[in-house]
């Protein structure tokens, strides 16, 4: 596996916390995930703002499923 490959899913904000980190949740198949997640940079750059409640893609490394990336705030 290569660095590109990430697994990428929607999801909704529950939860804002300090350091532009963010709790959020997916409806999966098997049920519910939760994974912590960070702003990507051109998101952080341009001021994009996110609150709980958002609908947001998520980027998940393959090797550890709880911690991501929000790479899209959807409107």
């Amino acid at each position: 596996m290569s660095r590109t490959e990430s697994i990428q899913i929607e999801a909704t904000v529950i939860k804002a916390l300090p350091n532009a980190m963010f709790l959020v949740e997916a409806e999966l198949d098997d049920g519910k995930h939760e994974a912590l997640c960070t702003i990507a940079g051109k998101m952080r750059k341009y001021y994009i703002r996110i609150l709980p409640g958002d609908k947001v893609t998520v980027e998940l490394s393959p090797y550890d499923l709880t911690r991501g990336r929000i790479t899209y705030r959807h409107r």
